[in-house]
């Protein structure tokens, strides 16, 4: 009884991988689907135009987000203009501000927010392009100096807008 289970189970998979592969769409294990005649992309240099600057935000930003879509789908090409899918926006926002104020005016936590406008253009399919932003933050104790925690908030905080980019460009669900 196993061995006819098994064999059943098989032919299912195989029959859901072949389907998968006649259609339109191209999937990978990270949720994503791409057209299959989406075949390069390109990132523009993301230029920081918030009031409070941090001077690596905008290559690293830039090269993350390449690595994200370079990682994460099947694109194996970046071209330096007009792929067929095309990211380019800029920094918007860089702030620090406090929560929790007490009585004493003293705040327990701060909090950094990066906003960053992207324009995103689907050559293949347009119906998905977007122009719009992107933000998040993390919270860190007030008795910590922002300097001291400021590149692993920068991490996880751009991590968390590169998701975001990337579901909305390519999950489309």
């Amino acid at each position: 009884m196993n061995k006819i289970k098994t064999v059943f189970l098989s032919l299912i998979i195989s029959i859901f991988v072949s389907a998968c592969g006649l259609t339109k769409v191209g999937y990978n294990f990270s949720g994503g689907s791409l057209s299959p005649e989406v075949e390069s992309f390109s990132v523009q240099f993301f230029p920081n135009r918030a009031p409070l600057v941090n001077p690596n935000l905008s290559n690293k930003f830039t090269e993350d987000l390449k690595e994200k879509f370079r990682g994460q789908t099947t694109l194996n090409e970046i071209v330096d203009a007009d792929g067929h899918l095309n990211f380019d926006g800029e920094i918007t926002g860089y702030q620090t501000r406090a929560l929790d104020v007490t009585a004493n005016d003293i705040s327990a936590t701060n909090r950094l927010t990066i906003t960053i406008k992207v324009r995103f253009t689907n050559e293949k399919e347009p119906d998905n392009d977007f122009d719009k932003s992107f933000s998040a933050f993390a919270d860190f104790d007030s008795t910590q100096q922002l300097s001291d925690v400021e590149d692993s908030l920068v991490e996880e905080i751009l991590e968390q807008i590169i998701d975001d980019i990337y579901n909305a460009a390519v999950v489309n669900w």
